[in-house]
């Protein structure tokens, strides 16, 4: 098992963790419907009472934070995982926060007239616009699709990038901007999607659903969570069930496989002077962990 120091713990389900300038990391905590700030001391405070379910978070070239809402998921006690939509699920969104004072707005709750079901992730591209992921949801008996989009952050526009997945998770970009890539939880699929321009990827063939091609997999019973881009490329994986951050490089290959304390691992960020300190969401016992990856995460485009 890799060294992780743990900075936080009693955290309901964190997920999106995002660095910030003063050393402190904001993250989600799903349970608790919140974005909370864990110092560099591990102190948490709320940053957010956003509501719904909190999921994915970046900064946008404005300096506010961009939230993937996944709408709230219902908890049975003992359980890591959300069972399916909140008694108050109504849709997700994607909402923008102050940073200043916390208050989260609605920038979108559809696209082509119909409700987002559960935003999951989400990556700004250089032009200063975003892809993001909805997950779908789970009913106990069926399933809502999930699919990728591109939004503007001034709530203009909204584009409907690929469409059905199953269960698109996390989504991050190349160091050049020319790959997004998106992590698929069941099945445990990464996929990679050629981007022509902001929002427009290569049109999907006849007959499939869109034009991404799987570069990696996993066999078992791994499933896929959130994702970050290395400054070399490669891409780490939040891989669930068997807890690890699994590492990839752009043409498929296994590069390294990190056991976690944890079996549910959520997702990673990267910070310090040399961008190798790695803050990882160990959602299953509620923790951050924080270890030094072997290679520097690749700087995000704001933020």
């Amino acid at each position: 098992m890799h060294d992780v120091d743990i900075l936080a713990t009693d955290l309901g389900f964190p997920e999106g963790p995002v660095v910030c300038a003063d050393g402190s990391v904001v993250l989600v905590e799903l349970r608790k419907q919140r974005c909370s700030r864990v110092s560099a001391d591990g102190k948490v405070s709320l940053f957010s009472d956003c509501g719904g379910g909190p999921n994915g978070l970046a900064v946008g070239p404005d300096g506010f934070f961009y939230l993937c809402n996944n709408g709230g998921n219902r908890y049975v006690e003992g359980h890591p995982l959300g069972m399916g939509p909140h008694p108050n699920y109504q849709f997700g969104s994607i909402q923008r926060i102050d940073p200043g004072t916390g208050a989260a707005t609605l920038l979108y709750k559809e696209v082509n007239g119909q409700l987002l079901s559960a935003p999951n992730d989400l990556v700004f591209d250089r032009e200063g616009g975003f892809y993001f992921t909805d997950l779908g949801k789970r009913m106990p008996r069926h399933k809502v699709y999930g699919g990728v989009y591109y939004a503007l952050p001034d709530g203009s526009k909204i584009l409907e990038v690929a469409y059905p997945m199953l269960s698109p998770n996390g989504c991050g970009l190349s160091p050049d901007g020319k790959t997004l890539y998106v992590a698929e939880t069941d099945g445990a699929r990464l996929w990679a999607f050629e981007v022509q321009g902001p929002g427009k990827v290569t049109p999907k063939p006849a007959f499939a659903p869109h034009s991404g091609r799987v570069i990696a997999g996993l066999g078992g019973t791994a499933k896929f969570d959130s994702l970050k881009v290395l400054e070399n490329g490669n891409i780490v994986v939040a891989t669930l069930i068997t807890g690890y951050m699994t590492e990839f490089s752009p043409t498929g290959e296994t590069v390294r496989a990190v056991k976690m304390p944890d079996g549910h691992p959520t997702n990673i960020c990267f910070g310090g002077p040399n961008m190798r300190t790695a803050y990882i969401t160990l959602s299953g016992t509620g923790r951050l962990g924080v270890t030094q990856w072997p290679e520097p995460g690749l700087k995000l485009n704001f933020g």
